[in-house]
């Protein structure tokens, strides 16, 4: 059976100032709790969650996350523990807290034409291809329609819980994030400038069109136009946010807000721009982070509760209600998958020790 680490050795650890071999000590000491058969006492394993947990995952900024999503020295080996433990309290009975689980959205959307008829999207495929008249899934099968349909403006929408990917008719690709509605014309033939509208989340990535002038692409949303060429950036555009937020990966936009007469504001790659609606304030970001959710992952870093709430509200389709208000302007870090049950999610913010949370149906209380 594996030694124990001490506890001065699990202080180390969670400061991250161990020796290589005391670092693998900690680390084999959790991966062989299964392996031994005999696992330490309760109050050691919250012990030794809330050590390592405390430092990365509340009030106080994570690791930055590079493009691969490799997490370095004990950012890495944290993470990997969360996940093992989390897998060993979830071997036990549920939590009393947790009265039902709550499955990850997947693949949901409709298409509405603009006769007004709605097609759902199937949850087998992972995206829909818009050509003119022409409707396919991205790999390839055909999309059954209505017959003499006339397609002049469509419109995809995901529920709560749902994602899709929209091919438009030139060539851009979009990835619509749950709650989310994307509204665009069958064809961009003859028109001098592509224009879509968005309310909710959404990555772009812009096919640039040869022309002499090159034909500009424009969202619109509910307090803004992003005006773009050819490029990738990533729109969040909720109505329960109390901003809208562009972040540019590659190329070039220009955001502008109609109210203000002001030529707009570039921002170049890793810049992202907040538009509270009467002014833009532009930041430096970690633009994988802000794409997580496109890859499969909820990350955040120094992000309060309340926010991260909403995306997981979405996400699951829950309502969340507050017992402590105060507990939503507690800022979190840390990345784990979308694709768990939300137990699992909820289980990475609870190891920190300052929140608690309730399941009932559909509604996540907070504490």
């Amino acid at each position: 059976m594996k030694r124990e680490p001490t506890e001065d050795l699990l202080d180390k650890y969670s400061q991250g100032v161990c020796t290589a071999e005391e670092k693998a000590l900690v680390e084999s000491w959790f991966l062989h709790w299964k392996a031994d058969g005999v696992s330490p006492s309760a109050a050691r394993i919250e012990r030794a969650n809330r050590e390592v947990m405390r430092s990365i995952l509340a009030e106080v900024p994570v690791k930055k996350i590079n493009r691969n999503w490799q997490l370095a020295g004990i950012a890495a080996a944290i993470l990997l523990l969360l996940g093992i433990s989390v897998l060993l309290f979830r071997e036990g009975p549920l939590s009393k807290a947790y009265r039902n689980d709550i499955g990850p959205g997947g693949n949901k959307a409709t298409l509405t034409l603009s006769s007004g008829k709605v097609i759902p999207l199937s949850s087998t495929k992972t995206g829909v291809v818009i050509e003119g008249d022409h409707l396919t899934y991205n790999d390839g099968t055909v999309l059954a329609s209505p017959q003499n349909m006339v397609l002049n403006e469509v419109q995809v929408s995901t529920p709560l819980g749902g994602t899709y990917q929209v091919s438009l008719p030139d060539g851009t690709r979009v990835w619509l994030n749950a709650g989310s509605t994307l509204k665009f014309p069958s064809s961009f033939a003859g028109l001098k400038e592509r224009i879509v509208r968005l309310s909710g989340e959404a990555y772009f990535e812009v096919a640039r069109i040869k022309s002499p002038q090159g034909i500009k692409f424009i969202v619109k949303t509910a307090q803004q136009e992003v005006s773009v060429l050819g490029t990738h950036f990533n729109i969040n555009s909720y109505a329960d946010e109390p901003n809208t937020k562009t972040t540019l990966l590659e190329g070039s936009v220009r955001l502008s807000v109609p109210l203000l007469q002001n030529g707009g504001t570039m921002l170049k790659p890793g810049e992202q721009g907040f538009n509270e609606g009467q002014r833009i304030e532009v930041s430096k970001v970690e633009a994988e982070e802000v794409i997580a959710w496109k890859n499969g992952e909820f990350a955040f870093s120094n992000e309060r509760l309340e926010s991260i709430m909403r995306k997981i509200a979405r996400w699951y389709d829950v309502t969340v209600v507050y017992e402590n208000k105060n507990v939503g302007n507690v800022p979190f870090g840390g990345s784990i998958s979308r694709f768990g049950k939300v137990s699992e999610v909820l289980d990475m913010l609870e190891l920190t020790g300052k929140v608690k949370f309730k399941v009932e149906g559909r509604r996540i209380t907070v504490n």
